[in-house]
């Protein structure tokens, strides 16, 4: 993919006209003075920054469980990862950095303990009640479970920040009104009848690359991770054509390099062609468009920041390697099956007894609700877990808890 590198925003800070604009922020739910030092979406990425949400990532499961050992990435250090690239290509695209960051800090708030594992299983424990949805728990904390301020529950963020969280993997609905993917979570339609953050439009293109930085983060960490367990070897990489180039090309230049050494400059070299890759496809969907502000980003009928299509397909081919490998293998499939459990114990035993959320903000009215409500409150002290917690209180009302390595 050609880049026009003379229209790129390396270290210049000029702002492009389609980019979002701080000064002409939305707002917010309950209006507040600004800040003489800083821009509104500055102080929205230091808000997402010092939140207690923000830190129980650090023990946050990403793929391998934190006692597997010290140096596997975690949602914290896999969010940091992304934030790190989202704000390259918001340079590169002379995009609000501020913002790009600010997203992608705050794209995996609602996570549960154990990954997609403990997702998935409070997902089917809550069917009933309309089913769990980690992007729809992020809003529900920065909009209100995040008890910090004295005027306002949660961050109170600007609606671009919160737009950018609730649909920066697209619209969740069609220009008719119907969910795109689906029902759209109840948390965020009700969130929307107070703030109408426009689900049928796609978000701005800082939501964007954050969103595609996502998956450049988390498609090159899984691989490192793969190979630092050993269920990934370079054998297998050759599977995919271009992490086989890749392999050849350091091979070529560096003969005698050590194991370590050659995963990381395979995993530096993935990263800047999958970030040059998005940055040409996107200067070539911006000449087509022409958009003249930010709105004419959120009113075209595609994505703007993506991949080529050869990318696409690369990245395709790298899912299937990681699900096949990694995702699936035996060993892992052994350590979800229990944190599984975990979950649906906690959430049974919490549903039966309320009390026993004892350090929950509501636990002395959760008694009297009816199931819905009490079920949703039992999400949110679940989903709030790290994975050491939930292991701990599992372990405080069962006789066996599931050893989870």
């Amino acid at each position: 993919m050609t880049i026009d590198t003379g229209a790129l925003g390396f270290g210049s800070g000029e702002r492009a006209i389609y980019a979002s604009n701080p000064w002409a922020s939305r707002g917010r739910l309950f209006p507040e003075a600004g800040s003489l030092t800083r821009s509104e979406f500055q102080r929205d990425r230091d808000r997402i920054v010092h939140t207690t949400a923000f830190r129980r990532l650090k023990h946050k499961t990403q793929v391998f469980i934190s006692p597997d050992g010290d140096h596997y990435r975690t949602r914290l250090t896999h969010t940091i990862e992304v934030a790190q690239v989202a704000r390259a290509l918001a340079r590169a695209l002379k995009l609000d950095e501020d913002l790009a960051e600010g997203v992608a800090l705050v794209h995996d708030f609602g996570h549960t303990p154990f990954g997609h594992t403990g997702e998935d299983a409070l997902d089917d424990m809550l069917q009933p009640y309309g089913g769990f949805d980690h992007n729809a728990q992020s809003l529900r904390i920065v909009t209100k479970l995040e008890r910090r301020y004295a005027d306002f529950d949660g961050l109170n963020l600007t609606w671009e920040s919160l737009e950018g969280l609730v649909k920066h993997n697209g619209p969740l609905l069609t220009v008719t009104g119907e969910g795109a993917h689906g029902p759209v979570p109840q948390p965020i339609r009700d969130y929307c009848q107070l703030h109408d953050l426009e689900l049928s439009s796609y978000a701005s293109l800082e939501a964007q690359v954050a969103a595609i930085s996502d998956d450049i983060a988390y498609n090159t960490h899984d691989i490192d991770d793969g190979l630092r367990s050993g269920l990934l070897t370079f054998e297998m990489l050759e599977d995919v054509p271009f992490l086989a180039g890749l392999m050849h090309e350091v091979k070529q230049r560096y003969p005698h390099l050590e194991p370590s050494r050659f995963a990381h400059e395979i995993m530096r070299r993935q990263i800047t062609h999958m970030v040059e890759d998005v940055i040409g496809i996107a200067q070539v969907n911006l000449a087509t468009l022409n958009p003249q502000s930010a709105s004419d980003i959120r009113a075209a009928d595609h994505v703007i920041a993506t991949f080529s299509p050869e990318m696409a397909a690369t990245d395709r081919q790298i899912k299937k390697l990681l699900f096949s490998r990694i995702y699936r293998h035996p060993d892992i499939m052994r350590i979800r099956a229990g944190a599984a459990q975990i979950v649906s114990d906690l959430f049974s035993a919490y549903m039966n007894d309320p009390s026993l959320m004892r350090s929950h903000y509501w636990v002395n009215h959760i008694s009297g609700l009816e199931d819905g409500a009490k079920a949703r409150h039992v999400a949110d002290y679940l989903a709030g877990m790290t994975d050491t917690y939930a292991i701990r209180a599992h372990a405080e009302l069962f006789d066996q808890t599931p050893e989870l390595r």
